[in-house]
């Protein structure tokens, strides 16, 4: 049982990582961006270039995948979706769509269709913790994909910048006549959200493969997760996915492997039966 639960935590973290990206751009864009999967999966690829051909340090590796993640976040924004931010949200979707697929088609053109392999010394290394066996990498995830969320946290709440998204979030009209720069707020979130997609792949490298639609399921997840937390809702986004990440692993380990990822549309049926808003959203 506490296998399961430990491997649910780290699944969730993943999850949350991309789902919370999501719910920002969301929240204060009022946009659903639908090539966020393939961010996530270009933070996987990136981390790969970087470690696994230029041969740089993994840390080192992660962290510029996210920087350079994040400043294709704010290319993303600017070119897809600040044009369209007055059309409908359909527009929206539409074009974030088109992207996703031109995304994953350079990423086949880029790197190929073959399935690539991130290995780490972390990969190998076997550790107990709250004795359960596992390895240092999936510890990892769990440690860095919660520092992430606390540091962001801390960006939204403590900083200039985040009280900005707040405002923004709440009330665009009069966060721009207090002298809120509307579209700095935007590019800034976007540029986190994007970030935040690459950590989760990044992280995910070493314990699984990669290739172009690798993000596909996972964004479907992570959609998952922001509709169950609350549309808009960063903490319901990270309850949610941790919820998730544990309802899947125990239902593999107990009920069936093979439908493992049909448990994450059944909750989010029963919840969207139950509490339509999600686990904290407002109705």
């Amino acid at each position: 049982m506490e296998t399961h639960i430990l491997n649910g935590l780290i699944i969730g973290g993943s999850y949350v990582l991309i789902a919370v990206g999501l719910t920002l751009i969301f929240g204060i864009l009022d946009a659903i961006n639908l090539a966020h999967g393939e961010v996530y999966m270009l933070g996987a690829y990136v981390l790969y270039f970087l470690f696994g051909v230029w041969e740089l340090n993994y840390w080192a590796a992660l962290i510029l995948a996210t920087g350079i993640i994040g400043i294709f976040g704010i290319v993303i924004e600017r070119l897809s979706f600040r044009p369209l931010r007055k059309q409908p949200l359909l527009n929206t979707m539409l074009v974030s769509i088109a992207l996703a697929i031109l995304l994953q088609n350079l990423a086949m053109l880029f790197w190929g269709a073959d399935p690539k392999v991130v290995k780490t010394a972390m990969s190998e290394e076997i550790i107990q913790f709250f004795g359960v066996s596992l390895t240092v990498q999936r510890l990892v995830v769990l440690i860095v994909g919660a520092v992430a969320i606390i540091l962001l946290h801390l960006l939204i709440e403590k900083t200039r910048i985040g009280k900005a998204m707040r405002a923004v979030a709440q009330d665009k009209d009069a966060a721009a006549l207090m002298g809120v720069s509307i579209d700095r707020v935007y590019t800034f979130t976007f540029a986190v959200g994007s970030a935040l997609a690459a950590i989760a792949g990044a992280l995910i490298a070493p314990i699984f493969q990669i290739f172009p639609t690798m993000g596909f399921v996972p964004f479907i997840k992570a959609f998952t997760v922001v509709i169950l937390g609350g549309l808009g809702n960063v903490i319901g986004a990270i309850y949610a996915g941790f919820i998730l990440g544990i309802a899947e692993s125990l239902g593999a380990a107990y009920i069936s492997t093979p439908y493992k990822d049909s448990f994450a549309f059944i909750i989010l049926i029963i919840m969207l039966l139950i509490k339509p808003s999600g686990l904290m959203g407002r109705s």
